[in-house]
């Protein structure tokens, strides 16, 4: 089924080079998409995960970058608030990581899975956290004591889990067309057979289960395995879901990049979210119930009011002063607006998902500190010149330093290539 994935992954490509210019987005700093996001308690926080091998803490108050989390070595594809401020971490590198908010590197790591974490779950009283993992498993992991408890049984990818609200029961779902009902402390599953390979999972306050599949379609399950009723949401695969905190609506983004918002109860889809532009990965609920965010293959973060499908503030990227606002009418400062999302002009600037370019030219790449490179990267013998950074823009990131996770792209011409790096000149030697 990892084929199945890559297949999904290529379609994913394909839609979002033949998309539409986005919506507005709020918070844009990852240089791939976001593939996880989840909401701190108090509204106040948002943790990010993408596919370049980051997670990013903002405010969602101001709109910006707190923190760029760097550890994994792959995509990193879930994310958690496991209380007291504390976050978790896992990726396509199969680690999950706990960090403490302003600390630079987690205060544990754990190793166990062989095969990437497609998911994390918290239990109610933040004592567990769960992880649904491509080896098959499910691991629950003891937070106060380190222990960890394998449960297995999923003979295909694992790519989902949930806590039920009591704590009582954890639910994975997988490739295997099962949803998988553990009952804890015991871990003995009650198994519920699917018509199609299943991506999501979130249960409701009221303890129901909802599952997201790969044809399409939502499909609700009581708290002990009985299905009692679906919702097609598309004829597109479904890749993730979140619940709002009252449990009345679902958001369920689809490959196709659209979010399909359906009343729970009503068993029936409300609204489409569409225009996006691109492919969406993830999504969360803030806790007034009404405001989603979505993350999306562009690598922004997209705010909506899913109650009237209304896409909510300004375009911003990153933080809420335009960080280029003291070159306004420099033809090349205008061209390095596309890279802004991701890199920084000066040391003293908040880090985002890329190094900063701070002393740019004369540094060899792969080599500033404190940034984790790629292998391949640190193994080049690019000095960063106006040439070499022409030449980056002129055949594209993929030929001129393969290994990289910069996003694809391309300066046709030689003009703005030039006005480009004489930019650079300027503003990364301050």
């Amino acid at each position: 089924m990892d084929l199945t994935l890559r297949l999904v992954t290529a379609l994913l490509t394909v839609l979002s080079l033949l998309a539409p210019p986005p919506a507005q987005a709020q918070l844009a700093g990852h240089g791939g998409p976001v593939r996880a996001l989840a909401i701190s308690v108090d509204g106040k926080t948002l943790l990010s995960g993408s596919f370049d091998t980051a997670a990013i803490r903002w405010s969602l108050a101001t709109e910006s970058a707190e923190q760029v989390l760097r550890f994994h070595s792959d995509a990193v594809n879930a994310v958690a608030f496991v209380g007291d401020g504390r976050m978790a971490t896992a990726g396509a590198d199969g680690r999950v990581a706990i960090w403490t908010p302003g600390r630079p590197q987690p205060d544990q790591v754990f190793e166990g899975h062989s095969g990437p974490v497609a998911g994390l779950a918290i239990s109610p009283d933040g004592s567990k956290l769960a992880s649904a993992s491509w080896d098959h498993t499910v691991r629950i992991l003891s937070l106060p004591d380190g222990g960890t408890r394998v449960l297995q049984g999923h003979s295909q990818n694992v790519n989902g889990v949930a806590f039920a609200p009591d704590g009582k029961s954890l639910v994975s779902v997988g490739y295997d067309l099962t949803a998988r009902i553990w009952r804890l402390p015991g871990g003995s599953a009650d198994i519920v057979m699917m018509p199609s390979p299943l991506n999501a999972v979130a249960i409701s306050p009221d303890g129901e289960i909802v599952t997201g599949a790969a044809d399409g379609k939502l499909r609700m399950i009581t708290a002990d395995g009985k299905v009692t009723g679906e919702v097609v949401a598309s004829a597109a695969p479904i890749v993730a879901l979140a619940i709002s905190h009252d449990g009345a609506l679902i958001a369920a983004p689809v490959i196709d990049g659209t979010v399909a918002i359906v009343d729970r109860k009503a068993r029936s889809v409300l609204r489409m979210l569409a225009g996006l532009g691109r492919p969406v990965w993830s999504v969360a609920f803030l806790p007034d119930g009404a405001t989603l965010l979505t993350g999306d293959a562009d690598g922004k973060i997209r705010r909506w009011n899913a109650l009237t499908g209304a896409t909510i503030g300004s375009n911003l990227v990153g933080t809420p002063v335009d960080p280029l606002i003291a070159y306004a009418g420099d033809h090349g400062a205008e061209i390095f607006r596309a890279c802004v999302a991701c890199h920084t002009l000066s040391e003293t600037e908040v880090q985002r998902a890329g190094p900063t370019l701070a002393g740019l030219y004369g540094r060899k790449i792969g080599s500033l500190p404190g940034y984790r490179f790629s292998e391949a990267l640190k193994a080049m013998d690019i000095v960063w010149t106006p040439e070499t950074v022409s030449k980056l823009f002129e055949i594209g990131p993929n030929a001129y330093t393969p290994g990289t996770k910069m996003p694809e792209q391309h300066i046709g011409s030689a003009e703005d290539r030039r006005a480009l790096t004489d930019f650079l000149a300027r503003a990364t030697s301050k």
